[in-house]
């Protein structure tokens, strides 16, 4: 997995796309936040079978390992290039994310991170101004219709892996 920090480099004329809403930091929540990613996803045309599971598995860890009462937690969905950067941000900097090694298959909790991790071409963590936090995961996009080359049209900033 990649761990460089880079600015992003994106061609003149790209299209930048973004989304953002603050949810309750609930399991109502965390499924309306897949859902309105996928909604999103598919308004912008873009269809991406793992991103929606990335969503919903950082989103159930923002509601129940990020929460803190009376406070939300941010889905963010960025499109810069070639790339789809999933965020989510809750208001726990103190709890980091951590991958379970040896979780077993039938496990109740501990598995969401070993799925992102599988899922997403790249993903870590960000910190933000006390108390937040932003756990992140990048998804390579098709090539769009004439341009034949993936990786060439742009990237974003990374932070730390997971």
């Amino acid at each position: 997995m990649n761990q460089e920090t880079a600015a992003p480099e994106v061609q003149p004329g790209t299209p930048i796309r973004d989304f953002s809403v603050l949810l309750s930091p609930t399991p109502r929540g965390a499924r309306l936040a897949r859902l309105l990613a996928t909604e999103q996803l598919r308004a912008w045309g873009i269809a991406l079978d793992r991103a929606p599971h990335i969503v919903a598995e950082l989103a159930a860890n923002a509601a129940t390992h990020g929460r803190v009462p009376g406070r939300d937690f941010r889905l963010t969905l960025h499109v810069v290039g070639d790339t789809l950067r999933i965020e989510l941000s809750d208001t726990r900097d103190d709890r980091l994310p951590r991958v379970l090694p040896g979780t077993a298959p039938d496990a109740e909790c501990g598995r969401g991170l070993v799925l992102v991790d599988a899922l997403a071409d790249r993903w870590g963590t960000a910190p933000g101004p006390p108390p937040r936090k932003t756990v992140w995961a990048e998804l390579a996009l098709p090539p769009e219709p004439g341009h034949s080359c993936p990786g060439t049209r742009g990237g974003l900033p990374q932070g730390t892996r997971g």
